[in-house]
């Protein structure tokens, strides 16, 4: 049986279920006898005199500057809030409510204030303040959340949630995988998770699996998937999969850390092209330095309806937050072509990859387009934004965009919520692009080179054909001579030009590209580590002569010797 859930902390994990269910969350709802007010509070004082021992407990065993610290602490401080506490007094004395009442009354319109609260990090506190209630309840019903540490074999742990203090006493040793019905990628299992490297997956309802203590369960969280009691094939393959992937890894993890610089000293940043959160969780994974496209179709991919502001507002900030502080480049939906989404009615064209697609289609549907520009430039609060936009060709198109973005923060600005400032820019991706950038490039903050589309539609091939795309590859005299144009027009404007194609993933091309004079390079996840150990281990003079030599090729044959001949 395989289940899904949200992966936060990326690999593949094989191990024993432990279903760890300590808390007793019983509920008397019955109004309180007035003789019995004062064996309640006692109930409360006892109760919480042994949850803040318990955090006390976990405190003292971490550092001030560990992620576990800060958030045990902020569960104490919680628990010692005179004003709290009080409130759930009067809820007991004045309300005659069981004290297991008076805290979930308490706490619940604690989580709710923090849920209305327009930034998404404060809003997320909610989920451990719903936690910390429960385990209060727990603790007045005098369950023993005692028994984690105990653990001694290889053990993925299911669980409802986690505190940050239960966390804190985890044998990290034994446990190789996490699965909790609760939470998100800003939660903070989450991120406690990613911190000790132990692949996780939240929001799974492992009920449904029927799982058992000692069942074997093997998670795949790169995938988001969770097997239950696997048959003798997927254990076979998955094995092989992990063994595959951490003799890769073991290659490569000398670079991870690494910045992309050639033996030199040239310096290029090197980004990942994502698609959802998950593929962001694992860039630690890979040492790459931000996101240079994320591909903001693929959210509609299985979506019935298109997602609302506020959805996609907390989808940015989600993803902000994994990044913590490195860039994040948003493409507005490229929508059309070979993207046929349920959730959208699209006309059926004799010719999609020449009709509406990318930013025609959303100028065409300005409620779309407005919808997210608006998430975008609000979540720009929260960390560094890039807008890029897709196949635009004439400055005409780039106006309007224009000249929406300033009536979204029009929008914003009576609404009273706030945005942030933005790097703006666009993909290259077809010649009028790089024949018109000239007139672009003035509104422009960086530009980023689509070869993907950009081969398509210089060399009238379909991109989907893959007899055409062998045919017709991005790496050839003509598409290296549009690349070499446009970077030479945006470094003459001072702009900042990336390459975000899967021409750009190839270890033995993205030398050439490099020694072009890209300033950043952005690749699928799993070409990362490839692509920099490629770079690091040249020298950029050595680069720039292979560009040169190339860009003077005039035949597919002399490319395919030259990058016989370097490697």
């Amino acid at each position: 049986m395989r289940l899904a859930g949200i992966a936060v902390s990326s690999g593949i994990a094989f191990g024993e279920a432990v279903v760890y269910n300590p808390f007793d969350n019983s509920m008397d709802y019955r109004l309180l006898p007035l003789a019995k007010i004062p064996q309640e509070l006692n109930k409360l004082t006892q109760a919480l005199q042994r949850l803040c021992q318990q955090l006390q407990t976990s405190l003292d065993k971490l550092t001030e500057d560990s992620d576990n610290f800060q958030l045990v602490e902020a569960d104490l401080l919680l628990l010692e809030d005179t004003e709290l506490i009080q409130q759930i007094r009067e809820s007991i004395s004045g309300l005659q409510f069981s004290a297991t009442a008076a805290v979930e009354r308490v706490f619940a319109h604690q989580a709710s204030e923090l849920e209305a609260l327009e930034d998404p990090y404060l809003a997320n506190r909610a989920q451990d303040v719903r936690c910390l209630g429960r385990r209060l309840i727990s603790s007045i019903n005098g369950a023993d959340a005692d028994g984690l540490d105990k653990l001694k074999h290889d053990s993925i742990l299911l669980a409802q949630d986690l505190t940050p203090a239960e966390f804190a006493l985890l044998p990290l040793e034994h446990i190789k995988g996490i699965i909790l019905k609760t939470g998100g990628l800003t939660s903070h299992t989450a991120i406690l998770a990613r911190a000790a490297g132990i692949p996780a997956l939240l929001s799974c309802n492992y009920q449904t699996g029927n799982i058992n203590a000692g069942d074997q369960l093997i998670l795949d969280a790169n995938q988001g998937a969770l097997f239950v009691r696997p048959e003798q094939t997927e254990v076979t393959e998955l094995k092989q999969r992990f063994e595959r992937e951490q003799a890769r890894r073991s290659a490569l993890e000398q670079y991870r850390d690494r910045q992309t610089q050639t033996q030199d000293g040239k310096r290029i940043s090197l980004m990942a092209n994502v698609g959802n959160l998950n593929e962001i969780s694992r860039l630690p994974l890979v040492g790459a330095e931000g996101i240079g496209l994320f591909r903001t179709e693929f959210m509609l991919m299985d979506a019935s309806c298109i997602p609302d502001e506020k959805a996609q507002y907390n989808l940015y900030c989600d993803a902000l937050q994994l990044l913590n502080g490195q860039p994040f480049t948003i493409r507005t939906l490229d929508i059309g072509a070979d993207k046929e989404l349920p959730c959208l009615d699209q006309a059926i064209e004799d010719n999609p990859a020449l009709g509406m697609r990318g930013v025609r289609y959303t100028l065409k549907h300005p409620e779309i387009l407005q919808t997210q520009l608006r998430a975008v430039l609000r979540a720009a609060n929260h960390g560094p934004v890039r807008l890029m936009l897709p196949m635009v060709n004439q400055v005409e198109e780039l106006d309007a965009v224009l000249d929406m973005l300033e009536h979204c923060k029009q929008q914003l600005s009576e609404a009273e919520k706030g945005y942030g400032d933005i790097s703006l820019g666009i993909v290259v991706e077809t010649p009028a692009a790089v024949m018109n950038l000239p007139t672009l490039l003035p509104k422009l903050d960086f530009i980023s080179i689509g070869t993907n589309d950009l081969t398509q539609y210089a060399m009238a091939a379909d991109r989907t054909n893959p007899e055409l795309t062998r045919d017709y590859p991005s790496f050839s005299p003509a598409i290296l001579r549009l690349i070499a144009m446009t970077i030479a027009d945006a470094k003459a404007a001072g702009i900042r030009v990336s390459l975000c194609g899967e021409l750009a993933g190839d270890p033995r091309i993205a030398p050439i590209l490099m020694g072009m004079g890209l300033d950043e390079l952005s690749v699928n996840l799993g070409s990362v580590l490839e692509i920099k150990a490629a770079l690091c281990e040249g020298n950029f003079s050595q680069f720039a002569k292979q560009a040169k030599k190339a860009l003077v090729c005039t035949r597919l044959s002399e490319l395919t010797s030259l990058i016989s001949l370097c490697h």
